[in-house]
């Protein structure tokens, strides 16, 4: 007997068998029907709700910038919490927990072959975190913890050297060269948010301890 489920539930089940196909055999070396077969369902099913196999992808990181975005907002939002600390839980959030789906997913689309993948997550990223990491900023200049005319376009020159130059995707720096980049990216960010040395000594640790 054929199962009629809701269209959002129907549209979930793909994305959730999808992503773990994705994270368990690959993104490259699952297909369409694969995912078909785990699911126990019919082409025109699949391509009422996606376009291709690239559109589920794209949809599964959409999701873990989404719930990424939530989080964020919830620390900045939070009047309780000092700026540099909102900083330090917010860059503790977005780590992902070893071995989880996050992490596995990251690693596929970080993979030479899903290139473009790769650079629309991080365009998106910059995007969605520039405006709420931007008021942390401004409640910072207020409370006279940090001091710069440009608090949106500091986040985004933080994100975007960030997001690049510590991409393992991208660079395969040795421990030397992480070390020196770590330091120097920690300066940067003082330097810029004019914050008072030593604020983000934090950074350099979460960047290092890997």
């Amino acid at each position: 007997m054929r199962i009629i489920k809701d269209p959002e539930e129907r549209k979930n089940e793909i994305l959730d068998t999808a992503e773990m196909l994705f994270c368990t055999k690959g993104y490259t070396k699952t297909t369409v029907n694969d995912i078909l077969n785990e699911i126990g369902i019919a082409k025109g099913t699949f391509y009422y709700y996606f376009k291709s196999k690239e559109e589920v992808m794209d949809e599964i990181i959409t999701r873990i910038i989404d719930n990424d975005i939530m989080m964020l907002k919830e620390i900045a939002s939070n009047p309780d919490i000092p700026v540099i600390e909102k900083f330090f839980q917010i860059l503790i959030s977005q780590r992902p927990k070893v071995g989880g789906s996050k992490e596995k997913v990251i690693n596929q689309f970080q993979q030479p072959n899903n290139a473009e993948m790769h650079q629309k997550t991080i365009v998106k990223t910059i995007l969605n975190f520039t405006p709420i990491l931007t008021e942390v900023v401004e409640q910072g200049i207020r409370e006279g913890v940090f001091n710069t005319k440009y608090p949106k376009e500091t986040i985004e020159f933080l994100l975007v050297s960030s997001e690049c130059i510590f991409d393992k995707g991208m660079f395969d720096w040795d421990n030397d060269e992480i070390l020196q980049k770590a330091k120097a990216f920690v300066c940067i960010m003082e330097t810029t948010l004019g914050a008072h040395k030593g604020s983000f000594d934090f950074v350099y640790n979460m960047l290092t301890e890997d």
